[in-house]
């Protein structure tokens, strides 16, 4: 061998220790964090002994003798799998990001901190320490378990605070509170009750277009989509005409900015469904329920599969970690599930500033002091922002006006936003209580509790009942309807109070044998309060309607498998009221006579394979653009752009909308629909390329689950450690499958179905259930994406409540 060779051998043995040096530290430094979930462990704090089984997808059940080690054991295990997550949510209910991610998140805070969901989370604790020590003791036991974690694993919870920690300055990781865990039901109230920003929509609109606007706004189709709770007489209660006002003047610069970016979601599109099925339609005999909440897609899950068993508790389904108990599951004897409800809970007022005192506002003719709270935002690696949050009586000022005694009088109008979140909330109250309820009595009362989120709840239970309860504080208002920001100053819009709950919208046991909620009209205009009139558009609701009563009236009976189908049926009800109108198109252009002819031939169902599916979705998001974009600005265009706007005007072939005000001609209906197909395929080209039969919808509209800070660095071999997907997906918008997506990104999902359950009373054993990614929240982890495969393909896994069956599927 000569003296070359053995030079070159001696540089690839020294480059090759490199490598496997670096790959058995990068391996160490992965999995260090990964819990210990086999064999025995000692913590300070237990009275007695715990044990936590976990099955092949590291779903855990944990059986205790008290409920202090219950808790305990809860905080412990979520810490465990999934702490990262615990400490950023955490930082985003208390207005904190910028702590971690530095000035980046700035704004972000500023938005929280100016709503105040801190100040809120506070006033819950100090609710629970006054009025409900049983239940702060429950907090008390869940924190003391994340701090055992804590205590047990300093400096080397996740991953993640070894890269940020790299990347930024360390951050100090602070014990576990109480509030923190009451934070995150803030986070979701306002997830999912963000009616101001609907209200400001509204404000925008006037401006740009006057009263035209009014035509613009998405009103629930009555005549031909459910409602969940139908009243009798009809026709009591209509919407307030808007008063008069110069919306010109009114301030929309919002202080802040929300967090859409952040995972959870917010904004167009987000929803759930579920449904209950009396015993009469079952093959059981007995009841049975589904629940599929759709949320903003992340990683991990928003959801942590979990079961609580000691002499009080033998509860399983899903728990939000951070947060003691199940927030949506079954017991032995019922289950429960939740969708959003979307009662308007939030209004905007136009206040009046002093010209000669910035810190005062009238009302009723009379000034009032301001209430001021200083927030400071520390920022990582930067300087601390000091923000001064003013107050009205309503509730904080959300936007921003600039008032000097230049400024005159009539200029001076920023908006207050009051919010019932702003009460105390009682909901880890009514959460305890579900998970012990035995019957439907017994479920009524948990159901009291459930203050913020207002959601719409359905029952069933081995009593053979089945019942709908619409939750929440829903405020009382005598002189508007909600829909758009008020007067302030005048005194004549305050609130009066709250819709007793014995008077919300409720059902039980209905003739018909079965109840669908998925976002829809709760109620018609014959209930005596106002809730809201903008839900979803009622397609989803109809389709779950449909596919139920098609079983039922075939004579058959309703199954699991029943069940499953109608959860990942991806039907479009949109391209059924649209895909006939093409038949009006007449054109010389050979690819639209062939899409159209894809289109025509399509069953429906936005399967991942379907080249009908993709056109259809890009065409009508440029039926949305070219109905609109020469009325309003970009911006506005893709707000208003929803199925409810488009679907009633489908049906109004003469509405002015379809003609194009940019142009010289008269546009038609059918103009734009050629129009918007001709737009489709030149985006097919641009973006896809090949030939039309190679435009699948899988191929563009994708999942893909990212951590929502480092997940979105830009650094894209930190994003592959954390990120997961694209996954080519079913499902569209409006689907009973939903999955959503923004227009400024067409196709790629965004909001997503984050978890399935169903469960049959006759089995309390036989629940099925999936989440999206997996139970951990540690990146390579066995269980951080392995149920990915069976939540793409409507699949589930095996959820039991016995102890005899818990032990048979344990493997840890």
């Amino acid at each position: 061998m000569n003296r070359a060779v053995k030079i070159l051998l001696i540089i690839a043995g020294v480059l090759l220790a490199i490598v496997l040096i670096l790959i058995v530290t990068g391996v160490f430094m992965v999995q260090r964090p990964f819990p210990t979930t086999d064999g025995t462990i000692t913590l300070q704090g237990l009275t007695d002994e715990v044990t936590v089984y976990r099955d092949e997808y590291g779903v855990a059940h944990i059986y205790a003798n008290n409920d202090n080690d219950l808790f305990f054991a809860q905080g412990y295990t979520h810490a465990q799998d999934r702490f990262w997550q615990m400490e950023f949510q955490r930082h985003v209910a208390q207005g904190r990001l910028s702590e971690i991610s530095g000035s980046a998140t700035v704004d972000i805070d500023t938005y929280i901190r100016t709503f105040g969901w801190n100040r809120i989370s506070e006033n819950t604790i100090a609710y629970y320490e006054q009025n409900a020590p049983e239940f702060m003791a429950i907090l008390e036991a869940y924190s003391a378990g994340v701090n055992a974690y804590l205590d047990e694993n300093k400096g080397d919870p996740s991953l993640h605070f070894t890269i940020l920690g790299a990347v930024n300055d360390p951050w100090e990781i602070e014990p576990w509170e109480p509030v923190d865990s009451v934070g995150w039901g803030v986070v979701m109230a306002d997830n999912l009750a963000s009616n101001w920003d609907e209200e400001i929509e509204y404000v925008a609109l006037q401006q740009e277009l006057g009263d035209a606007a009014e035509e613009l706004m998405p009103l629930y189709p009555f005549d031909n989509r459910p409602v969940i709770v139908p009243s009798d007489p009809v026709a009591q209660n209509s919407r307030h005409s808007p008063f008069a006002i110069d919306w010109q003047l009114v301030s929309t610069d919002l202080i802040g900015t929300p967090p859409d970016n952040l995972g959870f979601g917010r904004g167009m599109f987000i929803g759930s469904n579920n449904w209950v099925v009396s015993g009469e339609h079952t093959a059981s005999g007995m009841p049975m329920l589904a629940n599929d909440p759709h949320l903003g897609i992340q990683m991990p899950s928003i959801w942590y599969e979990n079961g609580l068993h000691n002499d009080h508790f033998n509860v399983a389904g899903y728990s939000f970690v951070g947060v003691p108990g199940v927030i949506v599951g079954h017991n032995e004897h019922m289950a429960w599930g939740v969708t959003t409800s979307r009662p308007d809970v939030q209004d905007l007022y136009i206040e009046k500033l002093n010209p000669d005192n910035p810190n005062q506002y009238e009302f009723m003719g009379e000034w009032r002091d301001l209430q001021t709270f200083t927030e400071v935002i520390k920022v990582n690696g930067g300087e601390d922002v000091v923000l001064e949050v003013k107050a009205t009586h309503h509730g904080p000022i959300i936007t921003d006006v600039a008032v000097d005694e230049d400024t005159p009088e009539e200029l001076q109008r920023p908006l207050a936003a009051r919010w019932a979140a702003a009460e105390p909330s009682r909901i880890l109250q009514s959460v305890v209580m579900l998970n012990q309820a035995q019957n439907f009595e017994d479920f009524y009362e948990a159901v009291r509790y459930w203050d913020i989120p207002s959601q719409s709840i359905v029952y069933a239970g081995d009593d053979g009942n089945i019942a709908y309860i619409m939750s929440g504080l829903v405020p009382i208002r005598p002189n508007n309807d909600g829909s758009h920001p008020v007067p302030g100053w005048t005194g004549e819009h305050e609130w009066e109070g709250w819709i007793p709950y014995e008077e919300l919208p409720q059902l039980l046991n209905p003739p018909n044998g079965y109840i669908v909620t998925a976002n829809h009209a709760v109620t018609d205009e014959g209930y005596p309060y106002y809730l809201n009139f903008f839900y979803a558009d009622g397609d989803r609701a109809q389709r779950i309607t449909d596919l139920l009563t098609e079983v039922i009236d075939s004579g058959d009976k309703l199954t699991h498998e029943d069940f499953a189908r109608i959860q990942f049926d991806s039907y479009s009800l949109a391209a059924e009221t649209y895909i006939p109108l093409f038949a009006q198109i007449q054109s010389d252009d050979a690819d639209v006579q062939a899409a159209i002819a894809e289109m025509q031939g399509w069953d429906l169902q936005e399967r991942r394979d379907s080249v009908g599916a993709a056109l259809w979705e890009i065409t009508f998001m440029y039926i949305g653009q070219n109905l609109f974009s020469d009325d309003v600005s970009a911006g506005r265009v893709n707000n208003i752009s929803d199925n409810g706007t488009l679907l009633r005007l489908a049906g109004e072939p003469d509405a002015e909308w379809w003609d194009d005000g940019g142009t010289t001609a008269v546009e038609t209906q059918t103009d734009i629909l050629e129009r918007s197909i001709q737009d489709a395929i030149a985006w097919f080209k641009e973006n896809q390329g090949g030939k039309m039969a190679d435009w699948q919808w899988g191929n563009i509209h994708t999942a893909t689950f990212a951590d929502p800070v480092l997940g979105a660095s830009g650094i894209a071999p930190v994003e592959a450690i954390f990120n997961r997907g694209p996954y080519p997906a079913d499902g569209g918008r409006s689907n009973v499958n939903a999955n959503s997506w923004s227009w400024s990104n067409p196709s790629a999902i965004r909001g997503h179905v984050s978890m399935r359950m169903i469960f049959d009373t006759a089995d309390p054993d036989g629940a099925w259930q999936v989440i999206p990614t997996g139970q951990s929240g540690h990146p390579y982890h066995t269980h951080y994406d392995d149920q990915a495969p069976l939540w793409l393909n409507g699949e589930y896994h095996a959820m039991p409540i016995s102890r005899v069956r818990v032990e048979a599927l344990a493997e840890e």
